[in-house]
């Protein structure tokens, strides 16, 4: 057979050019991989094309935001019609280059700081959005039909070779930089110093072909920091409801907290609510988390046996290298984020997801996307699935499988396990915003999207337990829609959706420990007060950490 006219090195030959160009381009400047900051326009434009696929690292915390700035900086005229890949659109740049011309398509996974503006794009026709996915949906396309040409990503430091150092902030950078190298892609790294040698190697020089040193410090976002004095007794209630009716009812050990307050409240009544359950060493052992501030006081008191990372949290930095037994630390000391892996072990490793949202509708379907707001959800939707290829048992896992089956009226025959997932939420949110609805607003979202389906957060199907002040829905155990209903409804309280339950339904509900009340928990709401809280305030923690935890500025008020 004749040999094959075929070219099948397209891609490297393209990037050995654009390669070539910005060598030429830069001259002199450029110093082996090292560029200035003052040339980083023009290094863009030299390696950038008009329809690349570009990811920029936009994370929850981590920001490559000299190189957001940097792209809003080329000229349209020249380079236009990029398609973004990335995480989280949390700075006005990543919307910038859309307004501007240079970008047009998007895909990504939580817009949170920018929802508001980005809706208002997407009606205007300024930005074509792919798909809103999940961070390892997203990280996963990387791989497959998502994968960069170009990728502009933030580390601590680099040496002359271009290894990086992350820090404790990795998060993104591993998946992003692994697509784009092995694929004939380019990446470059903005760091914050170079240094003769880093502390440890993050991600090895040879995947990274430029390194600049920013003028500032990149921008990393305290996100998972919660002031204790915020806490409101309410809270406190919910999170009492949470460890007797849930935790200790499962036997949780390996779990994953989402970002809030109820969440904060039930870490801080871990050593004191908890441990006068005797729940110590049966509960909580095993967490995919950030280093939550609100876990110090856990922690301290022996709950924790490890915890994994999607990224880290400022001022917990000498913390977290005080104690590498709980914590993924490398030999520098420092922690070993990895978003990606926390977000795999959050899906298949742990047993429970618990977290909130801005609305539910009467299947259990929830979405913080609302009219609007273009958010995206982030990894809830990895952390809030029952997880089906999983093979593992549990205790936890399988009591909830078993409860499953039951409320099916025992259809399936073979056994399998259930992960946990709970939403825990106030029957009214801010501005007596309702949290449960007839309609979730991501239906009427996706029709001014154009999106082929609503952005829901977490499907009905996947949620097991709804908690809030009036109690715990366990849908597990529902025989019928209507039950579910019913159920979904006898938590609501004094929303439309609260109001028109059927109370003889309810009740029934109640006496078969369907719906729990605080009282048929043996709990007394008068004991749900702050004083339960191992920390009352931001000092609090410090000093329940020895003085390790430095809070950010904005938190401290003392």
């Amino acid at each position: 057979m004749p040999a094959s006219t075929k070219i099948w090195n397209t891609q490297a030959t393209s990037r050995a050019q654009r390669l070539q160009l910005a060598r030429q381009t830069l001259g002199p400047a450029l110093s082996g991989k090292v560029a200035q900051a003052s040339d980083a326009v023009r290094l863009l434009s030299a390696v950038i094309a008009s329809g690349d696929r570009v990811c920029l690292e936009g994370n929850n915390q981590k920001q490559a935001d000299f190189l957001a700035k940097t792209l809003t900086r080329l000229n349209p005229a020249q380079i236009h019609d990029l398609h973004m890949v990335q995480s989280v659109l949390a700075l006005p740049e990543h919307l910038d280059v859309f307004e501007l011309g240079i970008a047009s398509k998007l895909d990504f996974s939580f817009s949170g700081p920018q929802a508001g503006r980005l809706a208002k794009l997407v009606a205007a026709g300024q930005i074509q959005i792919g798909a809103i996915h999940t961070y390892l949906e997203l990280f996963s396309r990387y791989f497959v039909d998502l994968t960069p040409r170009i990728s502009l990503v933030a580390a601590h430091s680099a040496d002359a070779q271009g290894n990086l150092y992350t820090g404790p902030n990795t998060e993104d950078t591993p998946a992003i930089v692994e697509a784009t190298a092995f694929k004939s892609g380019i990446v470059i790294a903005q760091v914050n110093e170079l240094v003769d040698k880093v502390p440890r190697v993050d991600i090895p020089g040879d995947w990274v072909d430029f390194v600049i040193v920013a003028p500032t410090p990149n921008v990393i976002e305290p996100l998972f920091t919660r002031d204790p004095a915020q806490i409101s007794e309410i809270q406190v209630l919910m999170a009492m409801m949470a460890i007797k009716g849930i935790y200790s009812e499962y036997g949780v050990q390996r779990l994953n907290h989402g970002i809030g307050f109820d969440t904060a409240a039930i870490e801080l009544l871990l050593p004191t609510y908890a441990e006068s359950l005797g729940l110590k060493g049966k509960i909580c052992k095993h967490w995919a988390l950030n280093p939550h501030p609100a876990l110090i006081p856990a922690i301290e008191a022996g709950w924790v046996e490890s915890v994994h990372s999607f990224g880290s949290e400022l001022g917990m930095e000498n913390y977290v290298r005080a104690r590498p037994d709980v914590f993924f630390t490398g030999a520098d000391g420092a922690l070993r984020s990895n978003r990606a892996f926390s977000q795999a072990a959050g899906h298949y490793a742990c047993d429970m997801f618990i977290g909130s949202t801005l609305q539910i509708d009467l299947n259990g379907h929830s979405s913080t996307a609302t009219q609007g707001r273009i958010a995206g959800f982030g990894g809830a939707p990895n952390m809030g699935a029952d997880a089906r290829g999983r093979r593992h048992a549990t205790p936890a896992w399988l009591k909830a499988g078993a409860q499953a089956r039951a409320g099916r009226g025992g259809v399936a025959a073979m056994p399998r396990g259930q992960k946990l997932v709970v939403q825990i939420v106030e029957t009214f949110r801010e501005h007596m915003q309702p949290a449960f609805v007839d309609t979730l607003d991501a239906w009427k979202l996706a029709e001014q999207a154009k999106m082929e389906i609503p952005p829901v957060m977490i499907y009905g199907d996947d949620l097991t337990h709804i908690l809030t002040e009036e109690g715990i829905a366990n849908l597990l155990l529902c025989r019928s829609d209507e039950e579910r209903e019913q159920a979904i409804r006898g938590v609501a309280g004094y929303t439309p959706i609260g109001l028109g339950r059927d109370r003889r339904m309810v009740e029934n509900l109640r006496d078969r420990g369907i719906i729990q009340r605080a009282e048929d928990l043996q709990i007394d709401k008068r004991d749900a007060t702050r004083d339960l809280l191992a920390a009352r305030s931001m000092r609090d923690l410090v000093r329940a950490s020895g003085g390790l935890y430095d809070p950010p500025e904005r938190f401290r008020n003392w």
